[in-house]
């Protein structure tokens, strides 16, 4: 019994990892019908972006900045190569952003190094959070859950409740009539990639130190993100929580 407890809620904590990761990917797939093969690349720039900024500024501010430079990354490759490619189709985006990660891989190798990274936990956020059965829960991981569940409530509020949330959803289905209200759809498809990707890169800030800074951590990560997707419901938000939750205690 407190074998299976302990070990519910670590998947629970690897869950809520790999929904951090996966809904950036979900908002990229409902909004613009993209299968962005190079999300978990962007994952990995968010996680070495955070060893490297925390060395000079700490965690708590490469916490912020790491993930705006990944938003920034974003939107220049949905602006310069991804709008052009969208032109052709969707069999035209998957290999360019297939090329992406292949680039951004052998990037990270040539600035980093092919061997892991000593990016750690913050001294603020190491110690334990409460014991259970005699197995140390770390406060970290209590850190990660609450990071995981303001992501979901801010991302369902702006999607469900807010303007923008209404228009990113209208220029979906409706490009044309949205184009015509006033709005710049390119402008929004634009915006969208740059919040997934700025997602990515803060699951990269958090999961880069729980587990390990590499330069195969896209790889890893990368198909079990894409399972979760499609486990949970192409575009789904909701689907991807629970998707994310199960593949979390299967693992």
């Amino acid at each position: 019994m407190e074998l299976l407890l302990v070990t519910l809620l670590n998947g629970l904590v690897y869950g809520k990892l790999l929904f951090m990761l996966a809904s950036g990917l979900t908002l990229i797939f409902s909004m613009m019908g993209v299968l962005n093969f190079a999300h978990a690349s962007v994952y990995m720039i968010g996680a070495y972006l955070a060893y490297q900024l925390s060395r000079t500024m700490g965690f708590w501010l490469a916490l912020v900045v790491a993930p705006v430079l990944c938003g920034a990354i974003g939107a220049a490759i949905e602006m310069y190569g991804l709008r052009k490619a969208h032109h052709n189709g969707h069999i035209a985006e998957l290999p360019f952003t297939v090329g992406i990660a292949l680039l951004v891989e052998k990037a990270v190798q040539m600035i980093w190094g092919l061997a892991p990274v000593p990016y750690r936990v913050p001294a603020a956020l190491d110690f334990t959070l409460f014991s259970m059965y005699g197995t140390n829960f770390p406060a970290y991981r209590g850190f990660m859950l609450l990071i995981s569940l303001l992501m979901f409530l801010a991302i369902w509020l702006l999607l469900t409740r807010t303007r923008i949330g209404l228009v990113i959803q209208a220029s979906l289905t409706h490009p044309d009539m949205v184009s015509a209200l006033g709005h710049n759809v390119p402008r929004v498809y634009t915006t969208v990639f740059a919040g997934g990707s700025a997602l990515a890169g803060l699951a990269g800030v958090i999961g880069g130190n729980y587990l390990v800074t590499e330069p195969a951590m896209a790889f890893t990560m990368g198909p079990i993100v894409f399972v979760v997707v499609v486990f949970g419901g192409l575009g789904s938000l909701v689907g991807c929580l629970i998707a994310s939750i199960l593949m979390g205690l299967v693992q």
